[in-house]
């Protein structure tokens, strides 16, 4: 049985699609995370992110096509958050 490092990996992605999808990944579970420690509705939610419902919802349901790391890096923003990245050794 074959061994994979990540989903990513699995799915055949190259090394650069990988480290992005990595990425927005991270980002939309960290965002996802405080709307439910807060207790948020999607309308609030969105509200606190300055986005529209519909793509509170998208983020909810982890469609991750259609994020961008800067879009999710102003989402984190708008939520008084502020995104760190490092680069390490492949």
């Amino acid at each position: 049985m074959e061994k994979f490092d990540s989903v990513w990996d699995a799915l055949g992605y190259s090394p650069e699609e990988r480290a992005n999808l990595e990425v927005r990944s991270h980002l939309m579970i960290q965002i996802e995370i405080i709307i439910e420690e807060n207790g948020w509705t999607q309308a609030v939610a969105a509200k606190k992110c300055g986005v529209s419902q519909p793509r509170i919802n998208d983020l909810l349901r982890g469609r991750i096509d259609r994020f961008s790391i800067d879009a999710l890096i102003k989402m984190a923003a708008a939520l008084g958050r502020k995104v760190k990245f490092e680069l390490l050794a492949a």
